[in-house]
This record gives structure tokens, C-alpha cells and sequence, in this order.
């Protein structure tokens, strides 16, 4: 079975755009015509495999956040949940997300739960965002379910959209400033090389300017191989279970990378404890899958830990004060909401400051980055136009 993309218009003469699903156009145009449409435009855009997609991406975070959405809007309007999938699978939605509505459709056909529809595609739904879903159709409150997982969503993606947009320009920096390097040291200075023949003595600058010219004339086919080659290294590496382990560890070494790191994770381990705790789920039970959205292996063992001390009837606050997410003032606050029986606030405000926190660490890092990328443009190739100064004057001198 394959996804058509369609163009027509109803009886009544109005546009219709949409998807349907067939073994082939003529099935696709034949069922578009018992629908009574005329249709104009009937295009394959993905062809159904064991996974989402082979012509088409994987879902991206902008469409999960636009699924969790609409099902929270479909939800709370009084639609039942299979019948807004189908709403939302006709509607103009991106190739892989229609494939993974049909997908979901037809588990939902067979007689399986939401929750398990929606965990046979891993790849996509984490453990908690399944785990949420299984309790909001216990509790019956779905909608709010939805409503939660898509305000973390859009976060999430607001984050991600900003954190692009700030390193457009140092990327638009330092590519201009390759080419730049490119372009010096395989046109400028091979010219300027006749200058020093028959040269005996030349600065040590001026030999090291067109030896690496030489170099990179000869060899930069190498070197473009070489870096190729780094990146698919780099890409392969990590996927590897021994790699990440110690990605993430040295990420916890690093001085300004640590701290990003212990705040996303605690934004996700108390985003989640929030929606769980709110959700009715006992709070030993809510840190347990919780856990499970922390990335970082090392973090992940602390609270590991902690996990154990809360089952084994150690208070909250001491369990969690001993791992790394809570400095000492959440863990004041913590105390706070143990006390008073009121964590799911509590949590709540520990990942929205944790959120506001992360937002003013990402504008600091991107704010220096631009003037340390200019100036290292600068550096560079003002170190270059410097050398090719002093060796050309560096002739007279020798001649001298």
C-alpha cells in the first residue's frame, strides 16, 4: 500500500486537498471518485514499508508537537480518539506522519490500546510520552494528557528553533571564513610564489606559508576525503553504545557543556515527575518512569539510586539531594512541597525555572559565539595577509 497526495474539487465545485491510501493511482483515483471528488492532481509520496518511510523523513519534533496538539484540541472537543487520527491523517499532513497515522489506525482496528499503538513505534514515542498516554486512558483524561506532552512539546521546539536561528550566522562566519582560506592559499600565494625564486634564505613565515600552499594544492582531494570520512566516523561512533557512555561523561567534565547538560536533563526528569504526579501515579512509581527520559548514563545511575532509597522508605528530598539534578535551592523547595504534600507544583516550577534557566545559558553561549567566530575569521586570515605582507617586504630586505 502506498500514500497519495491529491488535488480535486467536491460536487459543489470547492478545492479539496488531501491523502489517501491505495495499492496504486488507479485504486487512488477510483476511491477518490466514490468519494465523489474530481480529482486534478494525484501524486505517490510514500510507499508503505516495515518502517515509517523510505521516500520520506523521519518525524521530526515540529510534527509530533503538531500530532499532540490537535489530538489534545480533537480530544477535548468530544472526538473520539480513532476517529481524529483519521481527521488528522486527511489533512495536510507530512508523508511520514501520515504513514505513522496509518500505522497507529490500524493497531487501533485491530482491537489494540492507544498506548500500545502508539509504543510499537519506539522510534518515535519515548517510554514516558507512552506511559502518560496508558494512564490518561485509565483516568480518562486524555485531553489533558495531550495537552501536557504538547506544551513540553512546543518548548522543546521554540528551543530548538532558537537555538538554530542563533548559529546560523557564526555558520554563515566560519563557512565564509574556509572559503576564504581556500581561496588564499590556492590562488593568491601560488602566485605570489614566483616572487621567491632563486630565493636562498627565506623567513621562516614565508616557509611555512608556501609549504602549506603546496600541501593543500597537492593533497586537498585527501583532505576533503579525510573529513568525509571524519564525519561518517563521527555519525557511526554515535550510534555505539561504548561511545555515548563516553560522550556523556566527558560532557559532565567540561566546564560550559556541564552545566547544560545537568539542566536538560533535570527539565526532563521534572517535567515528566509533573504530568506523572498530576496524573494520579504514586510518587515512587512516578520517579521510576521518569527515569527513564534521562539521556545521560551517569546521571541516569544516580538517580538510579535514589530510586532504590525511595523504595526502600527514604524520604524524597534526601534521595534526590544526593544525586546531581538539585542544587541546594530546588532541594529547599523540594522540602517545601514533601512538607506540604504538594509536589506536582513543586515540579512544575523546578522544570520552568530549570526551562528559563537553559533559555538564558543558550543566549549567553550563542551571544559569545558570534564576536569569538568573527574574531577568529579575523585572526586567521589577518594572520595570513599579515604573513604575505612581511615576506614580500621580506624580498627587499634580502636583497639588501
Amino acid at each position: 500500500m502506498a500514500i497519495f497526495e491529491y488535488k480535486a474539487y467536491d460536487t459543489s465545485g470547492g478545492k479539496v486537498n488531501g491523502q489517501v491510501e491505495a495499492k496504486d493511482k488507479p485504486s487512488a483515483l477510483l476511491e477518490l471518485k466514490k468519494q465523489g471528488l474530481m480529482p486534478t492532481e494525484v501524486k505517490q509520496v510514500a510507499a508503505q514499508t516495515g518502517g515509517i518511510s523510505l521516500f520520506s523523513s523521519k518525524v521530526s519534533l515540529a510534527d509530533l508537537e503538531f500530532l499532540t496538539s490537535e489530538l489534545s484540541l480533537l480530544l477535548e472537543s468530544g472526538v473520539k480518539i480513532d476517529r481524529g487520527i483519521d481527521i488528522i491523517k486527511r489533512t495536510k499532513a507530512k508523508p511520514a506522519l501520515a504513514l505513522l497515522l496509518n500505522n497507529i489506525s490500524k493497531d487501533l482496528k485491530k482491537g489494540k490500546s492507544l498506548s500500545q499503538s502508539f509504543a510499537d513505534n519506539d522510534d518515535v514515542f519515548d517510554p514516558l510520552y507512552c506511559n502518560l498516554i496508558e494512564l490518561g486512558e485509565a483516568s480518562g483524561n486524555l485531553s489533558e494528557v495531550f495537552d501536557g506532552l504538547s506544551k513540553d512539546l512546543k518548548f522543546k521546539r521554540d528551543l530548538q528553533r532558537k537555538i538554530i536561528s542563533s548559529l546560523a550566522y557564526p555558520a554563515v562566519i566560519f563557512f565564509v571564513c574556509l572559503l576564504s582560506i581556500f581561496f588564499i592559499f590556492n590562488f593568491i600565494i601560488p602566485k605570489m610564489s614566483s616572487m621567491f625564486d632563486g630565493v636562498q634564505e627565506l623567513p621562516w613565515y614565508t616557509q611555512v606559508m608556501l609549504s602549506t600552499s603546496e600541501w593543500m594544492m597537492n593533497y586537498q582531494g585527501l583532505l576533503l576525503l579525510g573529513v568525509v570520512a571524519g564525519i561518517i566516523g563521527l555519525v557511526y561512533a554515535a550510534k555505539l553504545p561504548g561511545f555515548i557512555r563516553w560522550w556523556q561523561k566527558v560532557c559532565l567534565k567540561l566546564p560550559v557543556i556541564s552545566k547544560a547538560t545537568v539542566i536538560v536533563e533535570r527539565i526532563r526528569f521534572n517535567s515528566g515527575l509533573a504530568m506523572m504526579v498530576k496524573a494520579g501515579v504514586q510518587i515512587d512509581r512516578a520517579i521510576v518512569l521518569a527515569g527513564g527520559s534521562i539521556k545521560n548514563s551517569i546521571l541516569k545511575r544516580e538517580m538510579d539510586i535514589a530510586k532504590s532509597k525511595v523504595k526502600g522508605g527514604s524520604a524524597l528530598t534526601p534521595a534526590l539531594q544526593q544525586t546531581s539534578l538539585y542544587p541546594d535551592f530546588f532541594v529547599s523547595l523540594l522540602e517545601v512541597g514533601e512538607e506540604s504534600g504538594n509536589l506536582e507544583k513543586v515540579f512544575d516550577e523546578i522544570a520552568t525555572r530549570s526551562r528559563k534557566e537553559f533559555e538564558s545559558w543558550t543566549e549567553s553561549m550563542t551571544t559569545l559565539l558570534e564576536p569569538l567566530m568573527i574574531l577568529f575569521m579575523g585572526g586567521f586570515v589577518g594572520g595570513v595577509v599579515v604573513m604575505m605582507l612581511l615576506s614580500m617586504v621580506s624580498i627587499n630586505d634580502i636583497g639588501i
